[in-house]
């Protein structure tokens, strides 16, 4: 199956999803439905709430495709003239969220009227009177579609907060403002009072019509408001303002319109107001596993190459390399993925593009994924600072704490570092100096999926619905994805076991033979039995410590394995009776264990995991290898206990 036109044809997709449809990608089998798209198009869920990149405008843009929803369909995507409006906009006697409800309830409610006027003759080949009315109220407000050439939803907010803020032409409803109006005891309060006429008009067009039982709902979308989102409180209010107009138009317009916003989840998060208890219901969380990434990969996969008959034996063995440092290659990419879309499609178009341009090859190799890797993590570390640019400007400036050091840290070697760095951090950021401690860090960097906490056997990182890390958790991962940026590549941050040259030194004759015929056991093949039995008591203890992160685990059974596979290989030279170094050789295990020993206790990890026991049993081995070293022939080594 693999072959130049199919690596060639082969793509994932563009990062975001306007320039999917674009390139048609999506519209050809690209698209995977899952849950969150599936709550969506049944209109169970009102709001689809997730990470940057996790998929919302594509469901968004999946639902503004032809042939996907009968209804009609109407995408709001505020620009920074009408955020800006938005975020300004204010009326006397109103707070800031009841204000910001009614300039989104505004635009919901006119562009169901421009919807209705051409709907009504297309759907139901008539222009019932109320139908006729929202068109006059449209021409005489300058809500026409031709009134704005381009359409620019800044120009009409500016119109209409003008209109709510002084006075909207509502004689088409036969509503008299400056008379009715005139005894309104607050300017909010003739902005509700006009915005009650104008949706009564559009609700009672709806109504006449029967638009709620002849066909499917009119679709409100509003995606990309993170572009006009700050930490500022106005831009809280404007979201806030969002969420209360959509459940608004929810309750009055019925059947006949449905709302969906589309939120990035540290944005949704940060919201705090009283009726946010109301909005758990209408929530719908983006998660992305592992099997649906793989999914997801197949049916790109299978689009771009127009391979219908693709299989995931032929992706993941053909084109792909089975395997990548001994682990299944789709398992090795989607664990260094945050679980998003954008992630996935931006790692494996780099290793797509890493054979087929870089190399020239017909297939991706082991090596080709993992120069992709290296790439890949530097833009991700990267991409997180700047996803949480607004949020946490001071996200870059925590990555050195983790730099050039084991991806394992414990919560005291956390804070340890950290308080190095708070002087510099407060001075830089003072409005953040009461979030920027060792437990703000931590929970931040939890948040944003740097950060894993260790629960039971699992790590777990946020994303799911876990709870955050908890004040007794104390052992916390870097998150793959980011590892390789870092420089941090190993559990714990352990020097690694340089092999001792005493096999060398007798090759190169720096050795004396004992007399013939001696058939006793070499003092030199005892010392190196012993070494090779300290090792062994090293791992059986790093066996019997399964409190300790297996990744920690593994580490140091790796470092202890060098050095049980070093003193192997010395042995059969020993065994002929030469009185080499082998005294060096212990010796050099023994300083070895000491620093590995200082290590893991500088590593901060919890005693209570049996890294404790594990230090305690490697100083032990160090100081008994030491003693042996100097000791006499025959003598056990052991008579000083252990």
């Amino acid at each position: 199956m693999a072959g130049e036109s199919v690596l060639a044809n082969l793509h994932f997709g563009r990062e975001d999803a306007e320039r999917d449809v674009t390139d048609g990608l999506l519209l050809r089998g690209g698209f995977l439905s899952t849950n969150a798209t599936r709550a969506a198009v049944s209109g169970r869920k009102m709001l689809i709430i997730g990470r940057k990149g996790s998929g919302k405008s594509a469901i968004c843009m999946r639902l503004m495709a032809d042939g996907v929803h009968g209804g009609g369909k109407v995408l709001i995507t505020p620009d920074d003239a009408a955020g800006d409006e938005i975020r300004r906009f204010e009326l006397q006697g109103l707070p800031g969220d009841s204000a910001k409800s009614l300039i989104w309830r505004y635009v919901f409610a006119v562009n169901a009227a421009r919807h209705l006027v051409t709907h009504a003759a297309d759907a139901h080949g008539r222009k019932a009177d109320s139908v006729k009315a929202l068109r006059r109220f449209l021409k005489q407000n300058d809500e026409l579609p031709s009134d704005y050439p381009g359409d620019r939803l800044g120009d009409r907010l500016a119109q209409g907060a003008r209109g709510l803020q002084t006075a909207l032409s509502l004689e088409a409803f036969g509503f008299k403002a400056g008379v009715e109006l005139a005894h309104s005891p607050s300017e909010g309060a003739r902005a509700a009072r006009q915005l009650d006429v104008v949706e009564r008009g559009v609700a009672d067009a709806f109504a006449e019509l029967d638009c709620a039982a002849a066909h499917e709902p009119l679709l409100l979308l509003v995606d990309q408001l993170e572009q006009v989102w700050s930490v500022e409180p106005e831009s809280n209010s404007m979201v806030i303002g969002l969420l209360l107009a959509a459940k608004h138009a929810a309750g009055l317009y019925g059947q006949a319109v449905r709302c969906l916003l589309f939120l990035r989840s540290d944005i949704y998060d940060s919201l705090s107001f009283g009726e946010g208890d109301k909005f758990h219901g209408d929530e719908l969380r983006i998660v992305w596993t592992d099997h649906a990434l793989r999914e997801l990969a197949m049916a790109r996969a299978r689009a771009s190459t127009g391979a219908a008959g693709l299989s995931a034996e032929q992706l993941w063995r053909e084109i792909f390399p089975e395997s990548v440092r001994g682990e299944d290659t789709a398992a090795f990419i989607f664990s260094r993925c945050l679980p998003r879309p954008r992630d996935a499609i931006q790692f494996l178009n780099l290793c797509q593009e890493t054979a087929w341009l870089t190399h020239g090859r017909d297939r991706i190799t082991d090596t080709d994924v993992l120069q992709a890797s290296r790439q890949f993590s530097a833009w991700k570390l990267k991409d997180l600072a700047q996803e949480y640019l607004i949020a946490h400007p001071f996200l870059e400036r925590l990555f050195p704490l983790f730099q050039n050091t084991g991806y394992v840290v414990s919560r005291a070697a956390l804070g340890s570092r950290f308080e190095e760095a708070a002087q510099t951090l407060h001075r830089l950021f003072p409005a953040y100096a009461e979030a920027l401690t060792p437990s703000g860090a931590i929970d931040i960097l939890y948040s944003v999926g740097f950060l894993g906490v260790r629960r039971g056997n699992d790590v777990v990182f946020a994303g799911g619905g876990e709870l955050a890390p908890q004040p007794h958790e104390a052992e916390f991962h870097v998150h793959p994805c980011f590892r390789e940026a870092l420089g941090a590549t190993s559990a714990i941050d352990l020097r690694r076991f340089e092999p001792v040259v005493a096999g060398d030194r007798i090759a190169s004759g720096n050795i004396s033979f004992g007399g013939a015929g001696n058939t006793g056991v070499s003092r030199e093949y005892r010392l190196l039995a012993e070494l090779t039995r300290s090792c062994h008591s090293i791992l059986s203890q790093v066996g019997r410590a399964v409190g300790m992160a297996q990744d920690a685990r593994d580490e140091i059974t790796q470092q202890i394995g060098r050095v049980l596979d070093d003193a192997g290989a010395a042995r059969p030279r020993a065994d002929g009776g030469g009185h080499g170094d082998t005294e060096g050789h212990l010796l050099t295990a023994a300083h070895y264990f000491n620093a590995l020993a200082a290590q893991l206790r500088a590593s901060g990890l919890d005693d209570a995991t049996g890294a404790g026991s594990v230090t305690q049993r490697i100083e032990d081995e160090a100081r008994r290898l030491r003693r042996l070293a100097g000791g006499s022939y025959g003598s056990s080594g052991d008579s000083g206990g252990r």
